[in-house]
C-alpha cells in the first residue's frame, strides 16, 4: 500500500495495556501553568526507565478549568493502578504544589480512584483544611504565597500505551520534517499523549540486550550506520529512521493519532512507514497500518 509516494508497511504497532490519570493544573495566567505541567512531565518518556509515562495534552483557556483560570491538562499512564496513584503523588507534590499560583483537579469521570490530595494535606503541618463542594473534596494546603488548592482523589481508567509509528527516510533533515508534521497533526486528536521529547524518539529499543543486566537495548534492525553488519530493516536508501509512541485513554483515540500521524508523515523523501512490535507476543493490542488508512 502506498500513500502519496511513501509505502506503508503490511504490519502492525503493538500496544499495551495501562493505567491512565487526567490531571488539570491551573494557575494564574498561562505561562504558570504551563511550567508546572512541564516539569511535571518531566523524566516521563518510557515505563522502562522512568516509571511512567506523561505529557501535556492540551493547554485549557479559563472557560475550560475548573476555577475559571488558564491552565494545561496533563495525561500520566503507568502499568498498573497503584503506580499510577504513586507518580501523581510524587509529581503533583514536586511539580505543582511548588509552582507559584497553581491549582490542581481530576481531570477523569470513573470507578477507580487514587488518593492524591489527601495525602499532600499533611504537608500543611496541621494547618491545611478542606471543603466538599459537589461531591467533591477539595484540600487547602497553606504555603508560601498563599494555598495551594488539590482534589482530594483522582480518578484513573484503563489505558492503552505504546501505539506507534516508524518513518523511514532517505536522509536527517526530510525524516525530521515528515516527524515534525506528524506530532503537529497527532497533538490534535483528544486524550493521548506523545510522551518523547517533542513527539519523537530516535533511540527505539528492542527487547533484550547481549548484557543480562539490560532489559532493553537499541533496535538495530533499524540503525542505518549498523547496516552492513546487522539483519536490517531498512532499505538501501534509508539513512533516518525516527518513531514516534502514543499512549491515549482508550484504543481509539490511539489509532485516531497514529491514523493522523501516518497522513502527515507521508512525505518526498520518506520511503517507508512501518511499526514496531514483538511478533504479537507482549502487547494485548495489534493496532494494523493498512486497516488504519482503510477506516
Amino acid at each position: 500500500m502506498k500513500l502519496k509516494s511513501t509505502e506503508i508497511v503490511d504490519t502492525f504497532a503493538e500496544a499495551f495495556k495501562m493505567w491512565g490519570a487526567r490531571v488539570i493544573i491551573t494557575a494564574a495566567n498561562r505561562q504558570w501553568a504551563r511550567a508546572a505541567a512541564q516539569a511535571m512531565t518531566g523524566f516521563a518518556t518510557s515505563v522502562i526507565g522512568c516509571k511512567c509515562e506523561a505529557g501535556i495534552e492540551s493547554i485549557l483557556s479559563p472557560g475550560q478549568t475548573p476555577d475559571g483560570r488558564p491552565g494545561a491538562s496533563v495525561l500520566l499512564f503507568a502499568m498498573d493502578k497503584a503506580s499510577v496513584g504513586k507518580r501523581l503523588l510524587e509529581r503533583i507534590g514536586q511539580c505543582v504544589m511548588t509552582c507559584p499560583t497553581t491549582a490542581c483537579f481530576n481531570g477523569l469521570d470513573g470507578d477507580n480512584a487514587v488518593q492524591v490530595g489527601s495525602q499532600l494535606r499533611y504537608f500543611g503541618d496541621g494547618f491545611q483544611g478542606s471543603k466538599k463542594l459537589a461531591g467533591r473534596r477539595y484540600w487547602r494546603i497553606p504555603v508560601m504565597d498563599g494555598e495551594f488548592v488539590v482534589e482530594e482523589s483522582f480518578h484513573v481508567q484503563a489505558s492503552v500505551g505504546g501505539g506507534n509509528i516508524i518513518m523511514l527516510g532517505t536522509d536527517e533533515k526530510k525524516t525530521l520534517a515528515a516527524a515534525t508534521a506528524a506530532t503537529r497533526a497527532m497533538a490534535e486528536i483528544k486524550e493521548v499523549i506523545l510522551p518523547f521529547p517533542n513527539g519523537v524518539v530516535r533511540s527505539g529499543s528492542k527487547v533484550g540486550s547481549r548484557y543480562k543486566t539490560l532489559p532493553a537495548s537499541t533496535n538495530t534492525a533499524y540503525c542505518p550506520t549498523l547496516k552492513a553488519v546487522t539483519d536490517s530493516s531498512l532499505p538501501p536508501d534509508v539513512n533516518c529512521a525516527l518513531e514516534i509512541v502514543v499512549d491515549g485513554l482508550t484504543e481509539t483515540a490511539v489509532r485516531d493519532a497514529m491514523t493522523a500521524g501516518i497522513h502527515a508523515a507521508a512525505k518526498p523523501g520518506i520511503r517507508q512507514i512501518t511499526a514496531g512490535n514483538y511478533g504479537g507476543n507482549l502487547g494485548q493490542y495489534k493496532i494494523n497500518l493498512h486497516e488504519l488508512l482503510a477506516d
